[in-house]
């Protein structure tokens, strides 16, 4: 007689959680979601008011701030879509990040935050949206000072300017003129570097004829 051999159920498969997919990209530096909202912050641009573009409550702190204005800045920082053939893309990332900069420019400012909360808090929201003294002028100097911070789009052309920089600070005109010149081989259009290459040319002259002079006395 056959031994009788205890039935066994089949074991319950495991289910299995799938890893959440990664957000779908873009060919155009943002993902799907991050295009989506960018479609839908400039739609409503002009009724946001400075807390609102950088996502924070009224309450936010200036480190709460700062870190909403890089976290913006690294994802909608123009230079980074250089490259993008869509004029109308590009002028929606621009349009944003110049409400961004201008919101953080207002808003680390303890003095004007508090007078800003003051008046999109009171009956004339819509007319106070944008701070009155965050004048064009104002935002061309924060992006002035963001140029001289990082001047420059070429690394190599930084590297070669930073040390022109340095030569010219020890009087050493020769080497500041011959890497500023190495410096344009790679940004050949640099406004600053031509500007500053005249400047190093101009003082190693004036420095030759002061020499020749003293040498003449002699």
């Amino acid at each position: 007689m056959a031994p009788i051999v205890p039935s066994v159920a089949p074991a319950a498969a495991t289910a299995v959680t799938p890893p959440p997919a990664p957000a779908a990209s873009t060919d155009l530096g943002l993902d799907i979601q991050q295009l989506a909202d960018l479609e839908s912050r400039c739609a409503k641009l002009d009724q946001l008011d400075y807390f609102e573009v950088l996502m924070l409550e009224r309450t936010a702190t200036p480190a709460d701030i700062k870190r909403a204005f890089y976290r913006e800045s690294r994802t909608y920082h123009p230079d980074r879509f250089f490259h993008m053939d869509s004029k109308e893309l590009k002028e929606r990332i621009n349009d944003l990040y110049k409400r961004v900069t201008e919101a953080y420019y207002v808003l680390r400012d303890d003095t004007k935050r508090k007078k800003y909360v003051v008046d999109v808090t009171g009956p004339e929201r819509a007319q106070k949206l944008r701070f009155t003294e965050a004048s064009e002028a104002e935002t061309k100097a924060a992006a002035k000072k963001e140029q001289e911070e990082q001047i420059g789009t070429h690394p190599k052309g930084r590297q070669f300017f930073q040390q022109a920089q340095k030569d010219a600070d020890a009087g050493n005109w020769s080497a500041a003129e011959r890497n500023l010149k190495m410096a344009l081989t790679y940004e050949p259009s640099n406004a600053r570097y031509k500007e500053r290459l005249a400047e190093v040319q101009k003082q190693s002259q004036d420095e030759a004829r002061d020499k020749g002079g003293s040498f003449k006395i002699r």
